[in-house]
């Protein structure tokens, strides 16, 4: 089966555009992969050949802000919905599959509470919970970093919006940077995965893309994990397979757990002696499952 990839903007009602490429079997089954925080769509994802053996036509976009889509002031959680349905529209699609990594997995279950028509299958890999979710300490086992961020986060946009700033403009210079500034807290599995050169170039790419225009992308997925969703997990009613890395500081593990607990029917899978970044090794096996609905 031949491999083709496809970049296109695709226009939104409130008069932006969204970046899309597609790639895989052009007539494969869709799965719609929504990329990390920060992160872009042309980031770590199956070889467009192995998408074509698994026939998967795998659909991913650069959420507003990020690359080359508009900015969308003030989004939510639930906004990624609304773009999923205007990308699956534009593209003739009816019924298709969602897989979200890291800060893609809540908007990859913001597609299944309010697409319940369209969507078969959605999977999380390493994703974070609500904010406020009841009986969920948030910031147990994160990373001091990101929880630093997020919790200047929740003084205001202000105070994270330049530091973000001055942060994307030296990653995009040096996208290495980022991983270098992660390294002294990357778990042991971490740190093997990422000094696969493979995936570094993969980081690498994404990060690239994702800061083309700055950190707005960014400063508002932030703003938004922290904020309302503006739907509820608890109404989901498709299938839902959840993955984690056991030994993840920077989604802690307890954040699928507690997902797990409150979407009905969700499978939890936790995978000892793994990571954060052992999800992209993972991820063809997400994307395999959410295809074969």
């Amino acid at each position: 089966m031949e491999s083709r990839v496809a970049t296109r903007k695709i226009d939104t009602p409130d008069g932006g555009v969204l970046a899309v490429e597609t790639s895989g079997d052009p007539s494969g089954r869709p799965v719609f992969l929504l990329h990390g925080t920060p992160g872009s769509r042309v980031g770590p994802a199956p070889r467009g050949a192995v998408l074509a053996r698994m026939g998967v036509r795998l659909i991913s976009f650069d959420r507003p802000g990020y690359g080359e889509s508009t900015r969308l002031p003030g989004r939510d959680v639930a906004a990624a919905a609304a773009d999923v349905t205007t990308i699956a529209d534009a593209l003739g699609l009816d019924r298709f599959a969602v897989v979200g990594r890291s800060g893609g997995g809540p908007h990859a279950l913001a597609c299944a509470a309010l697409l319940p028509e369209r969507v078969l299958r959605a999977a999380t890999q390493v994703s974070l919970a609500p904010r406020h979710a009841d009986g969920l300490d948030w910031f147990d086992g994160m990373t001091p970093s990101n929880e630093r961020a997020y919790r200047q986060a929740e003084l205001g946009p202000p105070r994270i919006s330049g530091p973000f700033q001055v942060r994307s403009r030296v990653i995009r210079r040096d996208p290495a940077q980022l991983i270098r500034n992660l390294v002294p807290e990357l778990s042991t599995p971490d740190r093997t995965v990422v000094a696969d050169i493979g995936i570094r170039r993969m980081l690498h790419s994404t990060y690239r893309q994702a800061f083309r225009y700055g950190a707005d992308g960014w400063i508002d997925d932030v703003l938004a994990f922290i904020a309302d969703w503006g739907f509820t997990v608890d109404t989901i009613g498709v299938p839902v397979r959840i993955w984690h890395g056991a030994d993840d500081k920077f989604s802690p593990v307890g954040h699928s757990s507690w997902l797990a607990d409150h979407i009905p029917g969700a499978q939890l899978y936790l995978e000892p002696g793994a990571a954060h970044f052992g999800s992209l090794k993972e991820m063809t096996g997400a994307i395999r499952w959410a295809a074969h609905a």
